[in-house]
């Protein structure tokens, strides 16, 4: 699976930070993130993000 942290910051606009991995996810989902984008955000840690930059950092982890 390829992720592309810049297409899942797409469906992360209007999250307020700091946010946790389930507010991502939630965000996601109503902004109509797609299957790979939402299996993405799953696999994040339990933490609180504080920026986009740390969801990415995050996401460039897993990838």
């Amino acid at each position: 699976m390829a992720i592309n942290p810049i297409q899942i910051q797409k469906f992360l606009k209007g999250v307020d930070y700091p946010a946790s991995k389930a507010d991502l996810v939630e965000t996601a989902e109503k902004e109509g993130a797609d299957e790979n984008a939402r299996q993405a955000l799953e696999q994040l840690p339990e933490q609180e993000f504080q920026s986009p930059a740390d969801v990415s950092e995050a996401l460039g982890k897993i990838a």
